[in-house]
């Protein structure tokens, strides 16, 4: 007999609405999942069983009158970098952790408009800013495939609680690859949308053009509906994305047209190659779409490696401009603190030339791969890792260059803006998941979502479970 957890958000809203099922008794088993493998995981930092409830019965009576919306009662979580008016939002920081917001970052307004339950904020490193996920809040995020690595970051706690059925789906924000990093790690599904998809609003920032929110899931079909929940723009937003013309949802049930697909593997860094398992990841998913009667042509990597240092530019200016009071700054982790320190360093003139070399370069790549419709590579260069082996040094110059070993892919599509999603497709001897990258061009989620269902269909990956959860 199927488990409730088994089942996607979609199948559990639909029992949800036929009440063969309360909202509440969803609610509470997934709360009980959350009690007995939450702490092992490190999935959640904080736990709102209380207004969960509240809200899960209020679900029962709209559902009982006829006027609930289409996931009514469905559980979820929110990352802990997204406001959430009245809950301790830390930031994945002890410097933060007396937080309360008092006002709902717009995506998750939009959420609960559409019936979704919070089951509370999904942890995440500090500040969002590593591609593994630790803090000195909660501690580190494990993958339920082999709980002594890390889930990966910074969404990791949100894609351990997806794949061990402790929530349906959940938002990951991603800036650098913090979506399609846990996703590969824990195995399941992770979209990042283009750059204006969904709004920073109303009181978020995305002055760099980098970060997006979006869903992970076990399912394709629960990732388009929650980007149909919250792709809306609102007013105020500096680039915002007209609501798509055809649902997302829609899109995934038309099978793409025979696509024109670019494929590499090597990374834009000197000295970083990806790994067998991802390599073997990457060459499988190369097949399926070959088999699917996709063209699949190789290229080499069309992004330069002098986008990396600018990068870097960028990502440390924008924690260095942080407003964090002079007094906590000795609770941040060495990591954050090296940030703020290098991006302190940056002048002016130096973010201005970063980002306007940012967008020149990659507006050129973009341009360049015109002739084909979608890129794939490995999302990752190798599978999950020890939760030690990231820091393990005590260096935080140390740190960086082992993330980059494991991470060289996934920040190139935030420096372009194009959608991009990590596909669960291949898995090592020793099972631990390996991602596969799909990307288009931006503004083309749609399309990115209809290949993804077609991959989907041909290999599908959501009955597999963890071991144990």
């Amino acid at each position: 007999m199927t488990e409730l957890h088994e089942l996607d958000a979609t199948d559990q809203a639909a029992l949800v609405r036929r009440r063969e099922v309360s909202s509440v008794e969803l609610v509470r088993h997934h709360l009980d999942r959350i009690d007995r493998f939450g702490a092992t995981l490190g999935a959640f930092v904080t736990v709102t069983a209380d207004d969960a409830l509240v809200r899960a019965a209020g679900a029962d009576a709209a559902i009982a009158a006829g006027r609930a919306p289409a996931f009514a009662g469905v559980p979820t979580a929110i990352k802990d970098l997204t406001m959430t008016a009245g809950v301790p939002t830390s930031l994945g920081s002890a410097a933060m952790a007396e937080m309360v917001p008092t006002v709902d970052a717009y995506l998750v307004d939009l959420m609960q408009r559409a019936g979704f339950i919070s089951l509370g904020k999904t942890n995440t490193p500090e500040f969002g800013l590593s591609s593994y996920t630790d803090n000195d809040v909660v501690g580190p995020a494990r993958t339920p495939w082999d709980v002594s690595r890390n889930a990966g970051g910074s969404s990791g706690g949100a894609a351990a609680a997806v794949a061990a059925g402790l929530v349906p789906l959940a938002q990951g924000s991603d800036g650098g690859g913090s979506i399609r990093i846990p996703a590969s790690s824990c195995g399941v599904f992770g979209f990042k949308p283009s750059r204006g998809r969904v709004s920073a609003g109303p009181s978020g920032s995305d002055w760099s053009g980098l970060a997006v929110d979006g869903p992970l899931s076990r399912t394709v079909r629960d990732a388009a509906a929650l980007l149909d929940v919250i792709a809306h723009a609102m007013p105020g937003d500096l680039r915002p994305l007209p609501d798509p013309d055809i649902p997302f949802v829609t899109r995934i049930a038309r099978e793409p047209r025979r696509l024109r697909i670019a494929r590499w593997s090597g990374t834009h860094l000197d000295g970083v190659e990806p790994g067998a398992d991802a390599l073997a990841a990457w060459e499988a998913a190369s097949r399926l779409l070959e088999s699917l009667g996709h063209e699949v042509v190789d290229v080499p990597n069309p992004f330069p490696g002098e986008l990396e240092p600018q990068f870097n530019v960028i990502w440390s200016s924008g924690i260095a401009g942080a407003p964090i009071p002079p007094e906590l700054e000795p609770r941040l982790r060495a990591n954050t603190r090296y940030w703020r320190e290098r991006g302190g360093r940056a002048t002016a003139v130096d973010l201005a030339r970063a980002l306007q070399f940012v967008e020149a370069t990659t507006r050129d790549v973009v341009t360049a791969l015109q002739r084909y419709d979608a890129m794939l590579t490995p999302t990752l260069a190798l599978p999950p890792q020890p939760v030690a082996w990231f820091n393990e040094s005590g260096d935080p110059v140390e740190d960086h260059r082992r993330e980059l070993l494991y991470t060289p892919y996934t920040a190139l599509y935030n420096m372009s803006g194009q959608p991009a999603a990590s596909l669960p497709l291949h898995w090592t001897p020793e099972g631990l998941p390996v991602g596969a990258m799909l990307a288009a061009h931006p503004g083309q989620d749609g399309l990115l979502f209809s290949l993804c269902a077609q991959v989907e269909a041909a290999a599908p990956w959501a009955h597999r479970h963890p071991p144990g959860f």
